[in-house]
């Protein structure tokens, strides 16, 4: 399937309908575990409809001393920033139905990007929301570790990635760990 739009409407219903029937808590793979250390910064997200909720991550990096940082949205155009963020800051309304710390909170530079996705394959391409937020994060952080957060239903069998595309370093599903050799 190379029309995107098209691959992200079936990837998309694969996982409303995987999460309708039950879909199980991701779980936090200790290779996930093995990477953290006290004071790195751990992007996270909150889930949007079916996304793979990634609380059992967070919560092994604070755990671990990390401190959190949430995508704060602007608009389509605008780079995302990652905004400080703990469990005891409340969220706003931000534009496409994201929930995002409010813009005030400071920046910080991420160690480790949890992104979540649309689609995934073995090869660790993946297919995003469309906008380019997180391919542009990518190139603005180059060294901070990719980790993909999906539902083992959206890998397909091969994405063809754009020029643009960065691959993730690892994926989490609710089936564990998915790594390529380090990079």
């Amino acid at each position: 399937m190379t029309d995107k739009r098209a691959l992200r409407a079936a990837a998309r219903a694969t996982r409303d309908a995987f999460v309708a029937a039950g879909a199980p808590a991701l779980p936090c793979p200790r290779e996930f575990v093995a990477l953290l250390a006290p004071g790195l910064v751990v992007a996270s997200y909150a889930p949007v409809g079916s996304e793979a909720d990634p609380c059992e991550l967070e919560a092994a990096a604070v755990a671990a001393g990390c401190r959190l940082a949430l995508p704060h949205v602007v608009d389509r155009a605008t780079p995302i920033r990652f905004l400080a963020w703990a469990a005891e800051h409340a969220l706003s309304e931000g534009p496409f139905g994201l929930r995002q710390p409010v813009g005030t909170l400071p920046s910080l530079v991420p160690d480790i990007v949890l992104t979540p996705l649309v689609a995934f394959d073995a090869a660790l391409n993946r297919v995003g929301q469309g906008a380019g937020h997180y391919d542009r994060a990518f190139a603005t952080y180059p060294a901070a570790r990719r980790i993909g957060i999906a539902w083992s239903v959206q890998q397909l069998d091969s994405i063809t990635p754009d020029p643009w595309d960065a691959p993730l370093d690892a994926i989490v599903t609710e089936r564990g760990w998915l790594a390529k050799a380090a990079r």
